[in-house]
């Protein structure tokens, strides 16, 4: 009998994990950087006209306007239709200040060609409708978008 062993050489040395709390934090601040968080809450209701030539619209050079009846939760609000720029109702007359602050926070190259896109509940007044583009059309913002939904415009919703 021998008194001594050899040593085995298939035993694998044990796995660092020094650099592991590093690897975790750049993958947190990675999904962070990259996650693109909600702007703004709906406070109208939002059943869309349908439209069957349909498009993905460009989302650094435009302003949402919403337009509805409050929706469940704002009910205190009203039951006609208001306007939503952001996160705050606003009346007709105030639209021009709220696009101007839209307006100044884009890229100078792209502040002159800055584009509405219309969100308009298909049960809303055309009056309010008309309200909108003639505001829009003395600030000189004559490139306006409708928002609808796919589907056939004849199909009842």
């Amino acid at each position: 009998m021998s008194k001594f062993k050899k040593k085995k050489s298939g035993d694998l040395p044990a796995i660092s994990t020094a650099s592991l709390p590093d690897i975790v934090f750049m993958l947190l601040f990675f999904f962070m950087v990259v996650t693109v968080l909600r702007d703004s809450n709906l406070l109208v209701m939002q059943r869309l006209p349908k439209g069957d030539q349909v498009e993905k619209l460009q989302k650094d050079r435009s302003v949402f306007i919403f337009a509805g009846k409050p929706g469940p939760g704002y009910e205190k609000y009203g039951k006609e239709a208001k306007i939503q720029i952001g996160d705050k109702y606003m009346d007709v007359g105030n639209i021009k200040f709220a696009l101007e602050e839209y307006r100044r926070k884009l890229r100078p190259e792209l502040q002159d060609k800055i584009m509405i896109a219309l969100k308009v509940d298909g049960e809303t007044n055309t009056g309010l409708v008309s309200d909108i583009k003639q505001e829009l059309r003395e600030q000189n913002l004559l490139k306006l978008i409708y928002i609808t939904t796919p589907g056939n415009a004849l199909e009842s919703y």
